[in-house]
């Protein structure tokens, strides 16, 4: 017998429905690991992760994190932890960052998009997040929280990030499809 394993894709699910049924939701799913769950302008979205999809989610964490520790700034990884603010928005991003101290809605979120659907910028500007980047077709973009909206930025202007090479960090992402240890010494160097 051959057993042959795929890539798990991602799996989306997108329902119409209050916050209350949202939290319905959140409480049936609290014993389901690697379910993303997110609420925003009377939709919720399920999300199951693929591997393809926490391999970048991966990746950019560490590449990240590794920017951080090399140049001395102060920072705390919050990971996909739940952000929201009651009965507006709610939102699980795949990275998350506080510069300086902890704080309740995180400076910088970070998705990696592999399927398409409900504005996850509206989301993100109903939380007031300053930041939010999408990995999405080999291509970072980034957000910046203006008093009008999001708009697309080339660089971070999070103090520390805005020393971020970006093109390196995006060079390096996709490098490390195909080698991982090189993209990390790849991004080291650069930086």
């Amino acid at each position: 017998m051959t057993i042959t394993l795929q890539k798990r894709t991602d799996q989306r699910i997108i329902l119409q429905g209050t916050w209350e049924k949202f939290r319905l939701i959140q409480q049936a799913a609290a014993d389901s690991p690697g379910v993303r769950l997110a609420y925003s302008d009377q939709t919720i979205e399920i999300l199951m992760p693929g591997e393809d999809h926490e391999f970048f989610a991966h990746v950019i964490g560490y590449l990240l994190t590794t920017f951080f520790l090399e140049k001395g700034i102060v920072f705390k990884p919050t990971g996909a932890k739940t952000q929201e603010r009651e009965g507006q928005a709610s939102a699980q991003a795949d990275q998350s960052y506080c510069i300086g101290e902890a704080k309740l809605i995180p400076d910088l979120s970070i998705e990696v998009i592999f399927t398409s659907g409900s504005s996850k910028l509206a989301r993100y500007q109903a939380l007031g997040v300053p930041e939010v980047w999408f990995w999405e077709d080999g291509v970072l973009a980034l957000h910046r929280l203006r008093a009008s909206g999001y708009e697309q930025v080339t660089n971070s202007e999070l103090p520390g990030l805005d020393q971020l090479d970006i093109a390196l960090l995006s060079r390096c992402i996709l490098l490390a499809e195909t080698d991982f240890s090189g993209a990390v010494q790849t991004f080291r160097q650069g930086i």
